[in-house]
């Protein structure tokens, strides 16, 4: 009797092989070759890219404040066979970054009508025109580069933001695919162990060796998982077309994931203890000094900066200094050579006064409150990752101390399953008894696929509350 259940027991190991599914054709999509994909495809990567190119874009157009300006312009009048004028200027204006402008030019008039203060003939001049007062330290031409540099500094954290929230998204659909496959591939290969079971205790039953109602006891956990199976299955293809959401082509068309291609499965059986988590400490210091969503804000506290020490020259009088070298014709090297004050030059000076100048003290003090507003925005979005970064590290701890006690557990389980196992295959128990330790296990296998998952996605979730996915 010993020799005929050890070749049923032979009989159902070949029966096994055979009904387990080949893998030949599967192709694997590691994590790495998912966030590749992601980095170089996907719309949102693509658009936080374009706001660095914008923003440069836009510094280079408040660097053109500062590009030298060529003027020429020419007014001419005759009437009933009369020459009136005939003025003819050729200019060029020169702006500087500490805030003075540098002129010449060259002019040409005549007429029998002209401007009594319009030079006659050919002359030259070159000139300077100096703030005194207000626009001296700051102007709008030189704040807006600055700021310019600001925002050119500040997308570059803006597009590590996005990234960085685009990733945490892809990295929980990866993980949720990965895990929903795994789950399948474990009840494939458990509804394999029970079809052959199935079969064994049906020729054990024609044989004589087993009771009816084993067949039905087999026929109706092969048809529980059977059912759970399914389940499984539309899980798994749910999750997979989540997954698409991440995957595009590089002509901006969406990719759809074909069915033969798998995720990783290394990682379930990968030991937890193997990543290293820094100390709690350092990762709240890198967030507080690298956070991408704290830069930005930096850049921003630092921009309006610039906008209220703007706003305060709105509080200084206008008083402005011109001054210009003249001389005929157009040689001007012969004009530097007379005492500045002393003959062929033209001075003047503007002054404007507003009165009491409501508009430049309200423009400084809501410059003043954006400042504030911002100041308290980052108290508390420091505040707020802080605390994320707190969250997160303690669940990666606690979900690996799970996953190392659920590990044990599954191996106990294992081990009952194995032992009621043989003792089935001797007729020394009832296929009860081995379809509950069986489902245990099935239980157990899938809960520390769960912990599992849980725990990639809460690492992930980590270097997201630090900011470091990119």
């Amino acid at each position: 009797m010993r020799m005929i259940k050890k070749g049923l027991l032979l009989c159902f190991v070949c029966m096994l092989a055979r009904l387990l599914p080949a893998q030949d054709t599967l192709r694997v999509f590691t994590e790495e070759d998912f966030l590749t994909a992601v980095r170089n495809n996907h719309p949102v990567a693509k658009q936080a890219g374009l706001l660095v190119d914008l923003a440069r874009a836009g510094l280079l157009s408040v660097r053109g404040n500062f590009d030298p300006v060529l003027a020429f312009n020419t007014d001419r009048k005759t009437f009933d066979g009369k020459n009136y004028y005939n003025y003819t200027n050729a200019e060029v204006v020169i702006p500087t970054w500490f805030g003075v402008e540098l002129y010449g030019g060259l002019e040409n008039n005549f007429g029998d009508n002209t401007n009594r203060e319009i030079t006659l003939g050919q002359s030259s001049y070159a000139g300077i025109s100096i703030p005194l007062l207000k626009d001296l330290v700051l102007d709008k031409r030189r704040a807006a580069l600055q700021q310019g540099k600001l925002f050119t500094q500040q997308s570059e954290f803006e597009r590590r933001t996005i990234i960085n929230e685009l990733f945490f998204d892809a990295y929980k659909a990866y993980w949720n695919w990965a895990k929903d496959y795994q789950v399948l591939q474990v009840l494939d290969t458990t509804i394999a162990l029970n079809e052959a079971r199935y079969k064994l205790v049906r020729i054990s039953f024609e044989q004589g060796d087993r009771a009816a109602i084993d067949t039905s006891e087999a026929l109706v956990q092969l048809q529980a998982f059977q059912q759970l199976r399914e389940d499984a299955w539309l899980k798994y293809r749910k999750s997979a077309l989540e997954l698409s959401v991440y995957l595009w082509l590089p002509d901006n068309k969406p990719a759809y994931l074909p069915e033969n291609i798998i995720p990783d499965t290394l990682w379930s059986k990968q030991q937890l203890a193997m990543y290293k988590i820094a100390s709690l400490d350092s990762m709240l210091a890198n967030a507080a000094l690298n956070h991408p969503k704290l830069q930005q804000i930096d850049f921003k506290l630092q921009s309006l900066e610039i906008e209220r020490r703007l706003k305060f020259q709105s509080l200084l009088p206008k008083l402005d200094l011109k001054y210009n070298f003249l001389q005929k014709g157009y040689n001007l090297g012969n004009a530097f050579k007379n005492n500045i004050l002393e003959n062929n030059y033209k001075f003047g000076v503007s002054a404007v006064v507003p009165i009491p100048n409501r508009s430049g003290i309200g423009d400084y003090k809501a410059a003043r409150i954006k400042l504030k507003s911002t100041e308290l925005d980052r108290n508390f979005t420091a505040l707020t990752i802080e605390n994320k970064v707190r969250f997160h590290y303690n669940e990666v701890v606690n979900l690996q101390k799970q996953v190392r006690i659920y590990e044990a557990a599954l191996d106990n389980y294992r081990k009952l399953y194995n032992a009621e196992l043989l003792k089935f295959s001797f007729g020394e128990t009832t296929l009860f008894l081995l379809n509950s330790r069986e489902t245990k296990v099935l239980e157990a296998e899938q809960k520390l696929l769960e912990l599992k998952t849980k725990f990639y996605q809460a690492f992930a979730a980590l270097n997201w509350a630090t900011g470091l996915l990119q």
